[in-house]
């Protein structure tokens, strides 16, 4: 069998010694080319356990592996490169640099990886065109509209083509129309790169865009119901 893209077992996640933990005995795998949602009540965990898989919060117990290499055991300076090169994000709040042009925004990971100018500009536009926006590199992001913004930001995250993009409430500032058209386009792009997508959010609706769709209580995630 193929190894998973994304394999986490046994993660527990505590914020301080004696208090119950965030993330208890999480276990998980998801595929190359699978774009998988996770559902939960508020504060259940679901954003730690992003950040977790990231590396932006560390684990104090148990495995993950991206591609088969352990995460839990790299520094900082690894976890950094690691996530500018393997990793993308989508987030709540656009987080589309407002100084920038949307091309030099969308061009950010490009940059951080050193990839060539030249051919950094190409992957911009078409990756711009990929999400509907074909010729708004050189405008300046207080000229769109919020889905816009977000469609800016999805740009962003998957022009280096990631292995695996991690998604948290990307529609949660979005009207429920712009929301549905940005959600058809995250779920496109992601099954295009080949890599894995993980979906938090709280919208049965955004969960049904999603290959498998899972509700989360911090420590166990069980499929669905009504999927």
């Amino acid at each position: 069998m193929t190894a998973p893209l994304l394999e986490l077992a046994g993660v527990t996640r505590r914020y301080a010694p004696g208090r119950p933990p965030v993330l208890e005995d999480v276990s998980f795998a998801l595929a190359a080319g699978e774009y998988v949602a996770i559902m939960g009540e508020s504060g259940v965990g679901k954003s730690t356990l992003l950040n977790v898989i990231a590396g932006l919060d560390r684990a104090d117990a148990g495995s993950i592996r991206l591609d088969g290499a352990e995460l839990t055991g790299l520094d900082d300076d690894a976890l950094t490169t690691l996530r500018r090169a393997a990793m993308g994000f989508v987030f709540q709040a656009f987080h589309v640099l407002p100084y920038l042009t949307v091309g030099r925004n969308v061009g950010l990971p490009l940059a951080l990886n050193g990839v060539d100018a030249g051919a950094a500009a190409g992957r911009v536009e078409a990756m711009l065109a990929e999400v509907g926006l074909e010729g708004a590199a050189s405008r300046a992001p207080r000229e769109l509209s919020g889905g816009e913004l977000q469609r800016v930001a999805i740009a962003r995250a998957l022009v280096h083509r990631p292995r695996l993009l991690l998604a948290d409430e990307p529609t949660g500032n979005l009207d429920p129309r712009t929301a549905t058209q940005v959600l058809e386009v995250l779920a496109r792009q992601v099954r295009r790169t080949g890599g894995g997508g993980l979906l938090i959010t709280h919208s049965r609706a955004a969960a049904a865009t999603a290959d498998r769709a899972y509700e989360f209580d911090g420590r166990r995630l069980r499929p669905l119901e009504g999927r």
